[in-house]
């Protein structure tokens, strides 16, 4: 072969690399680009019962998964769930209670993963008031943020320990029931989050006294889900399945290394390193679900039938319609 030949044929390769570079440039980008983007919506700003979510964002876990996962804070509480039915956001952080309210006024969301499972909801007092039990709250005042299922929770908390609804005064304190405990604006104050308020109240000096709502006659639940559009569920089972093989990894590492653990949630953002979050971090690890995606379909069919048997929900859902396990078919 004459040295022209080899010229003439090296010319060519070299072109045809050129001209398919950047096809073959592109298609490497085209397999990076595969990932899943998924909106997520938490129920309030971040803080400690979030960790799952930050470390999984922050370790690259959602990324290993193939997902590109947006965290996004509620100006509203109340918000998350509506913008899922919605078709707005494609997960949410809410309540079972509150999960079972709204499938029966026809919403379609249904949950997808645990991220708390045991309640956090608590009726708390000051230690130093003489209050022992939910029976010696009878004629006092009970502080709370908001009505509904909350109001629900506590009477049968009351009439489980022999106390009318009607023998104690609600009073609305807005979302300040910390405050108005260790003022002594009332005696007691239901809806605080035993991982918190607790923590608060320590941080100002006060000690305080929980009384844990599964153990006063109200059936256990799931404190945090994420739920997801119903009627779009099918198009995103994949995608919603490896976002909770990451939180469960997440979760798992949080376990296992939960000194780290804290160090990398509170570098997510410096108003996150604070005295109550820190003990907050400490009380909320042993709550987080170690399997997000595992279903107690049990406990969703004994809450239904708990608001059906309380007249808050006009009718009693299967369960399919109200939660999900994403790894079974």
């Amino acid at each position: 072969m004459t040295s022209m030949t080899h010229r003439f044929m090296g010319a060519c390769l070299a072109l045809l690399l050129m001209l398919s570079g950047p096809a073959l440039a592109a298609e490497e980008r085209d397999d990076t680009d595969t990932s899943d983007s998924l909106k997520v919506m938490l129920d309030w700003y971040t803080n400690p019962t979030h960790a799952p979510l930050v470390i999984a964002k922050q370790r690259g876990l959602f990324q290993d998964h193939g997902l590109d996962i947006e965290l996004i804070s509620p100006a509203d509480p109340s918000v998350p769930p509506k913008l899922v039915a919605a078709g707005k956001i494609d997960l949410a952080l809410s309540y079972q209670p509150q999960l079972h309210l709204q499938v029966d006024q026809g919403l379609p969301l249904v949950r997808v993963g645990t991220l708390v499972a045991t309640p956090l909801n608590a009726t708390l007092v000051r230690a130093d008031s003489g209050i022992e039990s939910m029976a010696d709250l009878a004629g006092k005042r009970i502080g709370y943020s908001v009505g509904g299922v909350e109001e629900v929770l506590l009477n049968t908390m009351l009439e489980h320990n022999g106390v009318a609804p009607e023998d104690v005064e609600m009073v609305n304190v807005n979302f300040a029931l910390t405050p108005a405990l260790i003022g002594e604006k009332v005696d007691a104050i239901t809806g605080a989050f035993r991982n918190f308020e607790l923590a608060q109240m320590a941080q100002e000096g006060v000690e305080g006294r929980a009384f844990y709502i599964e153990e006063e006659g109200v059936p256990t639940y799931d404190e945090l889900i994420f739920v997801a559009n119903r009627d779009t569920l099918d198009a995103h089972r994949a995608a919603y399945a490896r976002f909770m093989a990451a939180i469960g990894e997440a979760t798992a590492w949080i376990i296992n290394h939960p000194e780290e653990g804290w160090e990398a949630f509170k570098a997510y953002d410096p108003a996150l390193d604070t005295p109550v979050n820190r003990k907050a971090w400490e009380n909320t690890l042993p709550r987080f679900a170690l399997r997000p995606a595992a279903l107690d379909g049990q406990r969703y069919e004994a809450f239904e039938a708990f608001l059906l048997e309380r007249g808050q929900i006009k009718a009693k859902s299967p369960l399919s319609r109200l939660a999900v396990d994403l790894n079974r078919p």
